[in-house]
């Protein structure tokens, strides 16, 4: 789980550390080294100009080489935390379930609360930060209780927080 601290410094557990970090070594490990290979045959096949074989290679690497310089500045800016505790406070690196107030009709909802650097990684689950308008206003929340937050629209809402536990990955 990620979050901001302060300026540049990012929060993380040591599971999304590992997780991270693991990802990086593959990138500049394996990965790098296969779209290398790409590119060398497809530039052994001669016009470069119309070789779209090149290109795509090209564009891979491209993409992989801005991962690798993303996932080097988020670690190396990383606070490594311990997992939140498990006492239904909310806070970051929790996983968080929710109802808006006065719906009877809306089902709950549960996202983590951290950076969504890491939304890849948690297999579907919504990551709100905790810097956005519902993050800002549910951190400290106990399970149970209702918070209220002014949404991007400008229309205040309400929600109760029915469940929050530590993310575990």
């Amino acid at each position: 789980m990620t979050q901001s601290t302060e300026q540049g410094t990012i929060w993380l557990t040591q599971d999304a550390y590992d997780k991270l970090r693991a990802e990086l070594e593959n990138l500049k490990g394996p990965v790098r080294q296969e779209v290398i290979e790409r590119i060398s045959a497809a530039r052994d096949e001669g016009d470069l100009k119309e070789n779209g074989g090149y290109h795509a290679a090209r564009d891979e690497q491209g993409k992989v080489e801005g991962r690798i310089r993303q996932l080097e500045d988020m670690l190396q800016r990383a606070q490594v935390g311990e997992t939140p505790a498990d006492d239904g406070t909310v806070s970051p690196g929790m996983k968080v379930t929710y109802k808006f107030v006065g719906d009877d009709d809306d089902e709950a909802e549960t996202f983590l609360l951290g950076a969504r650097e890491i939304e890849d990684s948690v297999d579907g689950l919504k990551v709100y930060s905790p810097q956005s308008p519902l993050g800002t206003a549910i951190i400290g929340a106990r399970v149970g209780e209702t918070v209220a937050y002014e949404a991007p629209n400008g229309k205040t809402l309400e929600v109760v927080i029915v469940d929050a536990t530590p993310f575990t990955g």
